[in-house]
């Protein structure tokens, strides 16, 4: 038992001169053999994950002795005609355009399983998808789509290294249920799809570029180049238009130190308000069971994507902050300071309501970002799933809407009293944090809003399915209520 135990999964060429027999005692003598025909980068891996799972394998090759020194010297390496006669499911890790070069291997794999890795070039919309054109090509063989979501890597290195998630698709139950058991085996998480019409969707997986980050991101970017264009024409233009004094070299740090917190907390408000929009459509409809828009549907889908930009918008402009002393025009600037106060003999430049609204305004500013990194953290997956959905709820919300109001004060501490000064309306165009108050002011006015008792309480039996137009008399359940419906004649 020692000395089996010690044995290597994968060995190495050894004094056997490179012979590829199946190994059977390195194997479950019971799991079925895996063919797998192809020789590329996806089959080595695949064949050195199967090994070291337990199963027998054996690779088919158009030209197999010079393949053979590319694979575990415990998988055979054979023509693709021996492989079929002697797997039991086949993967067939060719590319598409070159399934038609099995047809010859139609009645040896008549009967077998299938398992179709293949991915196309471009996302396809219109079908037929690649496994629906083996099917037809082997219309006596069980057909499964899988594993194209996985990488080489992730199978060479093992589950850990990757995504375990394996999706799944077949018109064959049984079929399916082996690729199955053969996916637990290797480590990987298989996930059911249903029939092999859904395989068009599961090849277009792999081919999609953060579909769910293209709003959040061209939002974020687009929010930054109106707020970097504005102050530009504030702070920079303005001064060298009417004073003709150049301070263009704000341009890097300043005019973009000013633009991020903008951004990001225009983009913090817009987490909150498609749920606020649908709270609103729900009481106005008196029901829960109506669909939202579609473009409310898919707000709601990305609030996390929402949220991340503004959290890397947040840390950016606290870098930028810091390394603002760190600047040679940051250094001229108190130089010359020091030097007209001792021109004006300036003996006390103490100011008792700038200094506290600066403290005050980097406090609450630490605060907002303390708050919007524990949002962050706790909307990955990994934290996520440790907790539960009421500890999950409230976080993301309440603990949420504290940090906007944080935000929103670190805002509101920086402008101060400047929002009533006309000579800081350049251009006659009001400062940049008036702008950037007006969404998440109104986010809280419409959560408070939510929070008067009758309008919480009318929410909250519509979403416990109470509905207007059906008549029905709703209570909430209390101490010794029933299920919080009353009966009544007119139902």
């Amino acid at each position: 038992m020692p000395d089996e135990m010690a044995r290597p999964l994968i060995r190495g060429r050894g004094e056997r001169g490179g012979s590829r027999c199946l190994e059977a005692s390195m194997s479950d003598p019971g799991a079925p053999v895996v063919g797998i025909l192809g020789t590329g980068d996806f089959s080595r891996s695949l064949a050195r994950r199967l090994v070291a799972s337990g199963y027998q394998v054996v690779v088919g090759s158009r030209t197999p002795k010079r393949s053979a020194a590319l694979f575990p010297e415990e998988a055979e390496v054979t023509s693709q005609m021996e492989a079929a006669s002697q797997a039991d499911l086949v993967f067939v890790a060719v590319f598409p355009e070159h399934h038609s070069t099995l047809v010859e291997l139609k009645p040896t794999l008549a009967g077998k399983t299938l398992v179709d890795v293949s991915n196309g070039l471009r996302i396809n919309l219109d079908g037929p998808s690649n496994a629906e054109q083996l099917a037809d090509l082997f219309p006596e063989s069980s057909i499964v789509k899988g594993f194209n979501t996985i990488s080489a890597w992730s199978l060479q290195m093992g589950p850990r290294d990757g995504s375990r998630q394996v999706f799944l698709c077949s018109d064959s139950s049984k079929a399916k249920s082996s690729v199955m058991q053969l996916c637990r085996r290797m480590g990987f998480i298989p996930v059911d799809m249903g029939l092999l019409s859904s395989s068009l969707e599961i090849e277009n997986l792999p081919l999609y570029l953060f579909p769910s980050w293209r709003i959040p991101v061209l939002c974020t970017v687009a929010l930054f180049i109106f707020f970097y264009l504005y102050n530009f024409l504030r702070d920079v233009l303005h001064p060298y238009v009417t004073k003709k004094k150049s301070v263009f070299y704000k341009m890097p740090i300043d005019t973009v130190n000013v633009t991020l917190p903008s951004v990001a907390l225009v983009m913090f408000s817009l987490v909150y308000v498609p749920g606020l929009c649908a709270a609103f459509l729900q009481l106005w409809w008196g029901t829960k069971y109506n669909r939202f828009p579609k473009w409310l549907d898919g707000w709601l889908t990305r609030r996390k994507q929402f949220g991340l930009c503004s959290f890397l918008c947040a840390v950016l402009h606290a870098v930028y902050s810091v390394s603002l002393p760190l600047r040679k025009s940051s250094r001229y600037e108190l130089i010359n300071l020091a030097v007209k106060q001792v021109k004006d003999k300036v003996e006390d430049s103490w100011d008792n309501a700038v200094v506290w609204r600066m403290e005050l305004y980097i406090s609450v500013g630490i605060m907002a970002l303390g708050l919007l990194s524990l949002l962050a953290v706790t909307s990955l997956p990994s934290v996520a799933n440790t907790v539960n959905w009421r500890e999950f709820s409230f976080i993301q919300s309440t603990l949420g809407y504290c940090a906007l109001s944080m935000a929103t004060l670190h805002t509101l501490l920086y402008g101060w009293d400047r929002a009533f000064d006309s000579s800081r309306y350049h251009f006659h165009l009001p400062p940049t944090f008036v702008l950037v108050l007006i969404l998440p002011l109104t986010v809280l006015l419409g959560r408070l809003a939510l929070l008067v008792p009758c309008v919480a309480m009318r929410l909250r039996k519509v979403r416990r399915g109470w509905e207007k137009s059906r008549h029905i008399r709703f209570t909430l359940p209390d101490d010794g209520s029933h299920n919080g419906l009353e009966d009544v004649s007119h139902v």
